[in-house]
């Protein structure tokens, strides 16, 4: 359990606030819990734990995504606070990633909540686009934007406001069966988020590579970095001899296409 000073309350919002934009932006995935739970654990001084934390939460929303219409559960909201509970106010790992979940649901109703606020806003931006007023369009997008980022903001700061006391006592009161049920089912979640990951992958091209990656990993003592490399190094054997990466390149084994399309995958990330 940490004690916060002023400075370390602000960044911890100010993560929070970020989290929310991101929700909606996708563009730096400030939102993902390995992010915001890891920033968050080095503002409190346990970046370690932090970093277990939210790899264990990442795990678990891996699968979610919005699909059309249908809103993904809340993985910022579930981040942010499972972080402040556990990192600041003393909650175990598991009790923080059984907590998650519902969290997760309840951040789900918060953000459908904060976009139908953001159609009036919508239309509000559509008659200062007919008046020619570009600024007032702005104004409209950024106050939308802002209210994504309270919506986690302000959550995180009543968590930070709660004593430290009165959370704990608050977790002790839910019964083993309700917590242990729920990291059972954080587990199972895990498993369907990798294979809604594999189902989006799946082709006949790289399903030898999963299951080069399933033996290596079942029957080796392959850390993750030495598995990384493995996979690169396939990666790039792939790009060498798929024909589609070889096309132009004549008869005669040069290699001017395949390099070309190496730098463009190495330019893209």
């Amino acid at each position: 359990m940490a004690d916060l000073n002023i400075i370390q309350i602000v960044l911890i919002l100010v993560v929070a606030l970020f989290a929310g934009f991101e929700s909606v932006l996708d563009i730096f995935q400030l939102h993902q819990p390995i992010i915001t739970v890891s920033l968050i654990g080095a503002i409190t001084g346990n970046f370690t734990e932090g970093l277990i934390l939210g790899g264990s939460l990442q795990l678990i929303v891996l699968g979610w995504m919005n699909i059309g219409a249908a809103q993904a559960p809340d993985a910022a909201i579930a981040g942010v606070v499972s972080a402040i509970l556990v990192l600041v106010k003393g909650a175990t790992n598991s009790e923080g990633i059984a907590i998650a979940i519902p969290l997760a649901i309840a951040g789900q109703v918060l953000t459908i909540f904060v976009r139908t606020i953001a159609v009036g806003l919508g239309h509000y931006a559509d008659r200062q686009a007919e008046d020619g007023n570009i600024r007032g369009v702005e104004m409209a997008n950024i106050a939308g934007l802002f209210l994504q980022g309270l919506r986690i903001a302000i959550p995180a700061g009543l968590v930070l406001a709660v004593p430290a006391e009165t959370v704990t006592n608050a977790i002790n009161l839910i019964p083993d069966w309700i917590t242990g049920g729920l990291a059972v089912g954080g587990g199972m979640i895990v498993a369907v988020g990798y294979a809604m990951v594999i189902n989006m992958m799946a082709s006949k091209t790289t399903w030898p590579f999963f299951f080069i990656g399933f033996a290596l990993a079942a029957v080796t003592e392959l850390n993750l970095i030495a598995m990384g490399i493995i996979g690169l190094a396939l990666a790039f054997i792939y790009v060498q001899i798929a024909p589609e990466f070889n096309q132009g390149s004549g008869g005669g084994g040069g290699g001017g296409s395949v390099d070309d399309q190496l730098d463009e995958i190495l330019e893209d990330y």
